[in-house]
């Protein structure tokens, strides 16, 4: 069963756009075990219509990290087994079915900061702050911060704000490359669903293609690299829908690129 602490709407004509909403507001979104198994679970079973998602937290904060008042004390073990469970929940959400904006406002810290990195887009709202405070309560991340912040900022500065407990805010944090976009306080989900709506409309095998290949082509050596484009390339080519966007833009069906 799911959490009482989430929250799962199917939007959109087509039902395309999955929405996943926490809804811890009182405790600023703080995550417990139960709502990141239930990440996972949700991930693991979407309706075969959904062709994009967008989270989102209730309330004031998107997700202001792990639950303190539920830390147990762990062995060293159980401590890598609790780890490994968060693990496995935020690969569904990163190599999962369809791609993920993360919609940020307010806190996103610690956990929610890892959630929000797991994500292929984030959209923050100026409201937004960012932290890891791990590092001064004595703790180190544990949902694969370690891995995927330092992809988006750089070892330096997540060291730094590990180190230090240096905050950003939304214009700083857009700046180092915590999210894309940057929007005006309380139109996060708006700008994320809008996004959600875009790329629904994409071709399944393409999205597939940058959600699953690209990641790894980066972290390949470079003639690795190149092959895995070529075979990825052909594949998604080779789709019956991509011969047909194809011909429309031949045929002059099809919007040509303007500038923005």
């Amino acid at each position: 069963m799911p959490s009482k602490d989430i929250q799962l709407e199917i939007c959109g004509d087509n039902q395309e756009v999955a929405v996943i909403r926490l809804t811890r507001g009182k405790k600023r979104n703080a995550l417990n075990d139960a709502l990141i198994i239930s990440i996972r679970n949700i991930f693991e079973n979407l309706p075969d219509t959904v062709r994009a998602a967008v989270i989102d937290g209730e309330g004031e904060h998107f997700c202001s990290g792990l639950d303190l008042s539920e830390l147990k004390e762990r062995d060293a073990g159980q401590g890598l087994h609790h780890s490994r469970m968060w693990h496995a929940a935020l690969e569904r959400v990163q190599y999962g079915p369809v791609p993920v904006i993360a919609a940020l406002h307010g806190a996103v810290v610690g956990g929610g900061l890892e959630l929000a990195s797991a994500c292929h887009i984030r959209v923050a709202d100026e409201s937004t702050f960012y932290a890891l405070p791990e590092g001064t309560r004595g703790i180190f991340v544990g949902g694969g911060g370690a891995v995927r912040i330092p992809r988006l900022i750089g070892t330096a500065r997540m060291t730094d704000m590990m180190l230090t407990g240096r905050v950003y805010n939304a214009q700083d944090g857009e700046r180092i490359g915590m999210a894309q976009y940057l929007v005006p306080t309380g139109t996060a989900f708006d700008k994320a669903f809008e996004l959600a709506q875009r790329i629904a409309t994409n071709a399944p095998l393409t999205n597939y293609a940058l959600m699953h290949a690209l990641p790894r082509i980066a972290e390949q050596p470079a003639d690795q690299g190149f092959f895995t484009e070529a075979m990825m390339a052909a594949i998604a080519q080779s789709a019956p829908e991509a011969k047909e966007r194809v011909k429309a833009f031949l045929d002059g069906k099809a919007a040509k690129v303007k500038k923005a």
